[in-house]
This record gives C-alpha cells, structure tokens and sequence, in this order.
C-alpha cells in the first residue's frame, strides 16, 4: 500500500573512500585537522589504528569530531608492532604508499580473506622507487622496508585502479622531484582532490583520448584542514529515487558528494526528467558537495549511455526501481560486472521486479524495462518474498520500490543492510508521514 508522501531532511552516512584518506592525509599535515561525518566502520579505523602506530595523534570528541595532530611530511615514525589491517584492502595498498618513501620498516598483517588479496600491483611500482619487500607470493603478512629518499618515477597504470595510482602519489609526497601517475582509463579522483585541498602541488592534465597524467612534486608540505566528509552517493540514491516516485515527495538530503566520478546517478535520473535541485553547491576538502532537494517528478524512460556505468556501477538496482515507475522504456547496457557483485545483480532485480508486478526484459549485459507511468506497482502477494540473496543493495532498492506500490513488497531478509547503511530503516521512517 502507498505509504503517503516521503518529506524531512536527512543526511546520509560518509562516504568510506573519503574517509580513509582524511585520516592518512590529516596524519601527514602539520597542524591539527579537525574531521566531521567520518564513516566510523571496521576498515577506517584501522587506517586510525596505523596512523596512530606511526605518531600521529588521534581522537574522538564527545560530539563525534575528530581531531587529528599529523607528524609532518617525513615524520612517520617505526611502528613498534605489526599493523593490523584487519579486513581493508584499501588502507593496506594506500599505507604502503605512504611507508614507501619513509626510512622506517613496517609490517602489515589482515585477516584470513584480506590476506588471501595479491599486493603486487602496488609491490611493483614501489618497488621501483626503491623500497623493498619481504612476502610470500606479495601476500599479507608483509613486510616492507621504506626508501628515504625514495627515486621519483614516471608511472603507467598498467589497470584501472584508484587504490595504485594512490599509493604512487601518496609515496610521492615525501619523493623529491616530480612523480608522475598516467592513467588511461580514469578513476575515483578523491586523492588527487584531497592531495591539493591539503596543499599539495598536483597537477592533472588530460589528452584527447581521455589520458589523465597525474604529477606530484615532492618533498609536500600539508598544512591541517577542517573537513567534512561528504554522504556517501551510492547511500543517498535510495532516497533520490524514493522522493522522486513517492507522488508529493519533498526531501532534502543534506552533505551529498557530487563527485563527478561517483554521482552518474543524478545525472541519469535528470535525464529522466528527476527534480534534483543542489542547494548551498560547495567544495570541502577538494570535494565537490551540496544538498540536494529532490521532489516527486514524472520521470520517463530512457537509453543510458554505458560510458556512465563507473560513476553509477553500484545505483542500478535502485535506478531500475525509478525505471520500473517511469513513463516508456529504460535501455540499459554495458553492465557485465553486476553479474560479479554480491550477488548477480542483472538476474536478482529482474527476478524481484517481476515479482512486484514490473515489465522487465533481462538481456546478457543490462535489463528492459517497461514503466508504470507513474502509476504504483502491484507489489508482491502475501505468501510471495522478494529474495535479496544477502545483497545490500538489492534489499534497500526493493524496500523502495515497495513504497509506491499497492500490496507492498515483501522482502526475505532485510539483515543485510546493516553492513553498509546501519540506519537505512530509520531514516526512512522518519520521511514518511504517519
């Protein structure tokens, strides 16, 4: 059954990539930086944990402000035990840059499944700059011994990943000379973003084909920054997409990151003909950031571009939803990886689309749909539960799309969604009228 119009304000948590890097880089500056929003899950504490291991102090005030005293450029100082990754690919390959360009030695051990993860394609470029490893087949634990000073090189990612392309910038900060990162195929840019909110002198430049070449010049000096993290897109999209569908919506989400690496989903759901209005446009931390005011609107059916599926690979589950109440058909293609998410992603949302009532076509790379018009889905039958296979995501697109529909929707297994958004259930209910 319709739950009545969706109206408040929310804000949405951090987002985790931003986070991470508050911390290494505010451990870094000279001076005192002050974080807010910080997503406070397992894998960013342990990149506190490390900074701290290396002299960086650390702490939480009682009204959830961070407060982080760096060591300087240079500073970092020989950790005294081995630093416990536990299960965060993204601390271990970004601190290892960091340690490559500092003369102390460091040990990073993880748990069963991050130790499982190869570490080679950051081994080598460090390695490069002259710091040296000690594994067994560039796997944690591993231990690496730091260069000072390190040999700036010039570096082509031989894929696309944000997490080596940062390693490399991040042991050019204490590099002497120029660093250089050429990237073919762009990626997350929130190191480069933050790099330079710190006061580093990085330079991007771009070629015809799209080539991004990076350079950094070292040895930096960061000075502390104030930041707030910005709400994590792929958390707001949920609430995008209801607002927009929910007839007489009006929400404002408060701190969302427009990223233009991360945020396609607003640009899609525009092109839909989504009310997306970005209220106080601002930048913290190198960030692009605004509120965004969105309001219930006719969307319709479009083609969307595969070009945009890195900004948005994670907002399709939810972007079928809208497409499943717009007015025509939604093409989507280019989306192979959903097959290889937490569950297949492409054959789940058909399934659960189906399930409510929906008009989809599966094909091998996307889905068809057919929308309402604006009119609200049947919803599943009593007997009938939409199943999440454990996925997150699937779960959170499916309790939206149970908002505008006749029965409701039924979900197997709604315990999932505590590993990436804890309060998705509670901020919902407090936009819905009683």
């Amino acid at each position: 059954m319709p739950t009545g119009a969706l109206n408040g304000t929310i804000r949405v948590p951090g987002d985790k990539s931003i986070s991470h890097r508050s911390i290494m880089l505010g451990a870094l500056a000279l001076g005192e930086t002050r974080v807010t929003g910080l997503l406070e899950g397992e894998d960013v504490m342990s990149t506190a944990a490390a900074m701290r291991a290396m002299g960086a102090k650390i702490e939480k005030t009682e009204d959830g402000e961070w407060i982080i005293n760096g060591v300087g450029v240079g500073g970092l100082l020989q950790p005294e035990t081995a630093l416990d990754m536990g299960n965060s690919g993204t601390s271990t390959r970004l601190l290892m840059g960091l340690v490559a360009s500092h003369g102390i030695t460091a040990t990073f051990v993880g748990d069963a499944s991050l130790s499982k993860r190869p570490m080679g394609r950051v081994i080598d470029p460090l390695s490069t700059m002259g710091a040296d490893f000690t594994s067994v087949e560039g796997r944690l634990p591993l231990t690496m011994r730091g260069a000072s000073p390190a040999v700036p090189i010039t570096y082509r990612l031989p894929m696309a990943s944000a997490q080596v392309k940062s390693a490399v910038l991040l042991a050019g900060l204490n590099t002497p000379g120029i660093t250089t990162v050429i990237e073919p195929v762009p990626t997350r840019d929130h190191s480069e973003r933050m790099l330079r909110g710190f006061g580093a002198n990085l330079t991007v430049e771009v070629d015809e084909e799209g080539t991004r070449t990076i350079h950094i010049h070292g040895p930096a000096e960061l000075k502390g920054q104030t930041i707030v993290v910005p709400g994590d897109p792929s958390s707001a999209a949920f609430f995008i997409v209801a607002a927009l569908t929910v007839p007489g919506s009006d929400v404002l989400i408060e701190n969302v990151g427009l990223n233009p690496t991360r945020a396609g989903i607003v640009t899609v759901l525009r092109q839909m003909g989504g009310s997306i209005e970005e209220v106080n446009p601002r930048e913290v931390g190198g960030e692009p950031v605004a509120d965004l005011r969105v309001r219930h609107s006719q969307l319709h059916g479009i083609e969307v571009d595969p070009e945009i599926v890195p900004s948005m690979v994670d907002e399709f589950p939810v972007l079928f939803v809208a497409a499943a109440q717009a007015k025509g058909r939604t093409v989507t293609t280019g989306l192979e990886e959903l097959r290889v998410k937490e569950s297949d992603r492409i054959t789940v949302m058909r399934v659960a689309l189906e399930l409510a009532g929906a008009n989809v076509t599966e094909t091998e790379d996307g889905l068809i749909i057919d929308g309402t018009g604006g009119a609200p889905l049947p919803g599943t039958s009593g007997a009938h539960h939409v199943a999440t296979h454990l996925d997150h995501r699937i779960a959170m697109s499916m309790a939206i799309a149970g908002l505008n529909s006749m029965n409701g929707v039924a979900i197997d297994d709604t315990s999932p969604i505590a590993t990436s958004f804890p309060n998705f259930e509670s901020l919902l209910a407090s936009l819905v009228a009683i």
